[in-house]
């Protein structure tokens, strides 16, 4: 299994800077890609950026140019800086793990895992 925990979330006027981070722990070596997503309140969760092993790079067009997703490998962490944050960025946002199955590493379970969310608000 893989437990993930996100802290960095509150409150900001538009035009500032957040960053989110995602702590990895239990089986990461199953771990092949991580990203964001965000709900806000009657709304579907939506993808917001992802990074895979390989540290290839994946952003929603809303994002683009204000959000930069990285990862430190060594302390499993995975990273959102959020700048030039618009009112329309608040959200509840989640942390995602995409793990490989069996056939890749025998312990490992093709499992999506995420974590508790952590709150953004952005202020007009």
């Amino acid at each position: 299994q893989v437990q993930l925990v996100e802290s960095g979330g509150g409150l900001v006027q538009a035009g500032g800077s957040l960053r989110l981070s995602c702590a990895a722990s239990g089986d990461t070596m199953c771990i092949f890609k991580m990203g964001w997503y965000r709900q806000a309140p009657g709304t579907e969760r939506e993808l917001v950026a992802t990074i895979t092993s390989a540290v290839r790079t994946y952003y929603a067009e809303s994002v683009k140019g204000r959000f930069t997703i990285s990862r430190d490998n060594g302390k499993n962490t995975v990273y959102l800086q959020m700048n030039s944050l618009k009112p329309e960025d608040t959200a509840v946002y989640y942390c995602n793990a995409e793990t490989v199955g069996p056939r890749a590493i025998a312990i490992c379970r093709g499992y999506d895992y995420w974590g508790q969310g952590t709150q953004v608000t952005v202020s007009s």
